[in-house]
């Protein structure tokens, strides 16, 4: 049997129960029992599976396709928007349909535990103040852009790696997230506490957002960002065009990682907002998938009128110094004009939420329309 991550086990002092904790509430005891529970069931689960490679998380999803390309990663936005509940504003009990099924909520949730930054964004800008928080690989803390309305969430593990009895601690009453991330916990989390699964992050993130809010009973305030942010990005991609004689500029979104470097492509987070704002990409760009991928040796597949890039942890780590020493970057259009430029992760790959595409639409119009 393999060895259990050190947050998902309960050594022998915490299986024991203090006077104090003795004396806890029936709440905080169900909730323990909830936390041994799932403990079990992730030693069983740990005995018999194995990672398949479909998604970013040994916990995600079993379809590859969900991940990048395939029918169930194409049709995940149309399935997503048929998400939720005929529940009216304030209605409780209130039943939701989601990514792994039905969950009942009794009444509105006030303790929410998030299990990915998109997640987190979205509640953040429903006014909900999250009690837990699963940070991305590398990153303990609240990304720069949510810090000063996020709060102060307890850590949670990482999106790929949870640790379940931290979550059981906080007593959450629903727990967000995603099935690409977290498919094979939803059994253990969902004894924690309600839990409701989106089924992917990424360019899905308007449906996330308006099943979030369902969850939280905040749909209205949900539609009014999206449509608010929605008249933004067109607004700014008829202001680009009337300030080049009615022309649009081509536009590459290039991201440096560990082990790739990406043209991120029109089903993606970014992809969605050029798409609202009109923005035109590269022909070898326009395809509906996450992304295409190249080697530093082909960089040249980057040339637009504008590159964008953005890098996913330590830049000394990924391949972009190779990239950026090949005469052929030096000759792209982009970077003889000036027009190569660095813009944050954080918001334009991994913020996944309304907060962070406002947050672009102010790079773009900083960089497209001064």
């Amino acid at each position: 049997m393999p060895l259990l991550p050190r947050s998902a086990q309960l050594s022998p002092r915490s299986a024991q129960l203090s006077p104090r904790s003795a004396r806890r509430s029936p709440r905080s005891a169900r909730t323990a029992a909830a936390a041994l529970a799932v403990t079990a069931a992730l030693t069983l689960a740990a005995c018999g599976s194995g990672d398949d490679g479909s998604a970013k998380s040994d916990n995600g999803s079993d379809s590859k396709a969900v991940a990048q390309g395939g029918d169930d990663f194409a049709k995940a936005a149309e399935q997503t928007a048929r998400m939720g509940t005929p529940a009216k504003q304030g209605e409780f009990p209130r039943t939701l349909t989601h990514a792994r099924g039905k969950t009942e909520l009794k009444k509105r949730p006030q303790r929410v535990v998030v299990l990915d930054v998109g997640e987190l964004d979205n509640v953040v800008s429903l006014g909900v103040k999250p009690v837990g928080y699963a940070p991305t690989e590398g990153d303990d803390g609240i990304p720069g852009y949510l810090k000063k309305e996020a709060g102060t969430p307890k850590n949670v593990g990482t999106i790929n790696s949870l640790n379940l009895e931290a979550i059981a601690n906080l007593e959450p009453d629903l727990i967000l997230g995603s099935e690409l991330r977290a498919a094979k916990l939803y059994p253990q989390l969902s004894k924690i506490a309600p839990t409701v699964f989106s089924i992917r992050p990424g360019f899905t993130w308007k449906e996330n957002y308006l099943l979030n809010a369902a969850a939280l009973d905040r749909t209205a305030t949900a539609k009014k960002k999206l449509a608010a942010y929605e008249k933004r990005a067109k607004a700014l991609g008829e202001e680009i065009a009337a300030g080049d004689g009615g022309k649009k500029p081509t536009i590459t979104m290039l991201r440096y990682m560990p082990d790739r470097i990406r043209l991120y492509a029109r089903a993606s987070f970014i992809g969605t907002i050029l798409d609202d704002a009109g923005l035109p990409r590269p022909k070898n760009q326009q395809v509906n998938d996450l992304a295409t991928e190249i080697s530093p040796e082909k960089i040249d597949q980057a040339d637009a009128d504008w590159i964008f890039t953005g890098v996913y942890g330590d830049a000394e780590k990924t391949g972009r110094s190779e990239a950026e020493k090949n005469p052929l970057w030096k000759k792209l259009g982009a970077v003889k004009k000036g027009h190569a430029k660095d813009v944050p992760d954080e918001t334009w790959y991994l913020g996944l939420g309304v907060t962070a595409a406002n947050k672009v639409l102010t790079d773009l119009k900083i960089h497209l329309a001064p």
